[in-house]
């Protein structure tokens, strides 16, 4: 399973705000809109830096989101948020694919890292699922509906 990360731009932002996730999974992860409201807006602090990603399959063109949001010079600041795929791409290993480009995206990019960090819905099943076979640890609680996942970088000295 192949996808590729591109940047969202002034080109494809309103491809990108087509994008959802069923009914049931809207209370777990926010809309295209509002991650890229982020970017703008700064909710978390003038200090994090947003990156959106549409995600791509080369014979389907973009199936999905994912928001990197970062602060600078640190080693453990390292967050993906705002990940869906698109509710006529769910099931078929797509997001098993877009997590690991995201994260071997975040390590190349910034060598300093140690850490990538998310946050789960406590009733997203199926996320926390693909998050913990993938390598990320529960790290305790984000607030009273997400819990904070880790995934540890080791890094061959």
């Amino acid at each position: 399973m192949k996808v590729q990360l591109g940047a969202v731009t002034r080109d494809n932002w309103q491809e990108a705000l087509k994008l959802k996730v069923k009914d049931v999974q809207n209370h777990f992860v926010p809309t295209v809109a509002v991650s890229l409201a982020k970017v703008y807006i700064k909710p978390d602090g003038d200090n994090v830096n947003y990156l959106p990603f549409a995600i791509y399959e080369e014979e389907r063109g973009m199936i999905g989101f994912v928001m990197h949001a970062y602060v600078e010079n640190t080693n453990d600041m390292y967050w993906i948020n705002g990940f869906i795929i698109d509710e006529k791409h769910q099931g078929k290993g797509y997001g098993r694919a877009a997590l690991r480009e995201m994260v071997n995206w975040i390590i190349k990019q910034y060598t300093q890292c140690k850490e990538i960090r998310l946050t789960v819905h406590k009733e997203n099943y199926a996320a926390r699922q693909l998050y913990k076979s993938f390598g990320f640890v529960e790290a305790g609680e984000f607030d009273q509906e997400e819990d904070l996942l880790r995934f540890i970088i080791s890094k061959e000295e």
